[in-house]
């Protein structure tokens, strides 16, 4: 299966998250989540029903230092503030086909996608939750 994986490039937990991947026999096609063009609908469409707090990647430093406080936030705002600051989004956002999410929980990824991989934890320190749209 082909997996458009968008990451922060040099990442190691992302790095690890694309090894599992190719090591179950999918083809990982990696991007920069920094250098990819966003609009609001599209990386919307990554967080589908997860709450807002979910969408933000809680040991970026401007979220740990308490400069952000995802859980102040509404939806639009949030939006606006990851959109103009895309180290604060939850990492991996993945892509398969027509379906995206946000995190890596492997669980979540077979439940989800049917993706056999071995347990392996979410790259960064934060809920392990997975939402498809």
């Amino acid at each position: 299966m082909e997996i458009v994986f968008y990451e922060k490039p040099g990442c190691a937990g992302n790095a690890r998250q694309k090894a599992v991947l190719r090591a179950a026999g999918h083809t990982v096609i990696a991007r920069s989540l920094l250098a990819e063009p966003w609009t609001a609908e599209r990386l919307r469409a990554f967080f589908g029903n997860l709450p807002v707090t979910h969408w933000f990647n809680m040991s970026a430093p401007a979220v740990k230092s308490g400069d952000v406080s995802p859980e102040a936030l509404v939806a639009d705002d949030a939006l606006a503030l990851i959109l103009s600051q895309p180290l604060l989004i939850r990492r991996p956002l993945l892509q398969i086909g027509e379906r995206q999410c946000t995190g890596f929980v492997a669980a979540s990824l077979k439940d989800r996608l049917g993706l056999e991989l071995p347990e392996a934890p979410d790259g960064c320190a934060h809920p392990p939750s997975l939402t498809m749209s």
